[in-house]
């Protein structure tokens, strides 16, 4: 027989599962930047899955990331799904040229003065982070190999489709 101390502490853990961070999901932090269409604001992409992706002209394994991010924009656009790519340099020049040999199809934004990636904490160029509907935050990807394109086109088609 559990003696009161121990029911407590019983009942304490039974809560903690019983209320994992599902329920205390991790809120993506908002941003306002600039962008080539004017001001980008991640709350104003609310009730849609969004995919913010750090990037930067010197990265190489960025330039493999963009036609994949297109492909994934023009799939699941349609279906909520948002792509949101932050360029880190200094020099927006240096962002254009590389925009010029790798479109996108998706929005871009710039934080030269790289406020942002502090909020996300963010360690490895590139690094993603998906967003739900309800703006909390469920995935964070670092780097990119197009060997793992599978897996992550899974995890957005999953997001895509809780509701």
């Amino acid at each position: 027989m559990l003696n009161p101390s121990n029911k407590f502490i019983a009942l304490i853990t039974f809560l903690l599962i019983a209320f994992s961070s599902a329920s205390f999901a991790q809120k993506a932090p908002d941003f306002t930047l600039n962008g080539d269409k004017g001001k980008v604001k991640l709350s104003d992409y609310k009730n849609q899955v969004v995919y913010v992706d750090f990037w930067a002209s010197w990265c190489k394994p960025c330039q493999k990331s963009f036609p994949f991010m297109n492909d994934m924009e023009s799939r699941y656009g349609k279906k909520g799904f948002k792509i949101i790519a932050i360029n880190l340099d200094s020099d927006r020049s240096a962002a254009k040229s590389f925009l010029k040999k790798h479109p996108a199809k998706f929005t871009i934004a710039y934080d030269p003065q790289g406020k942002t990636p502090n909020l996300y904490e963010l360690k490895v160029m590139p690094t993603s982070y998906l967003i739900d509907r309800r703006g909390n935050l469920v995935n964070v990807h670092k780097g990119f190999k197009k060997n793992q394109t599978a897996d992550l086109e899974r995890l957005f088609v999953k997001t895509i489709n809780k509701k």
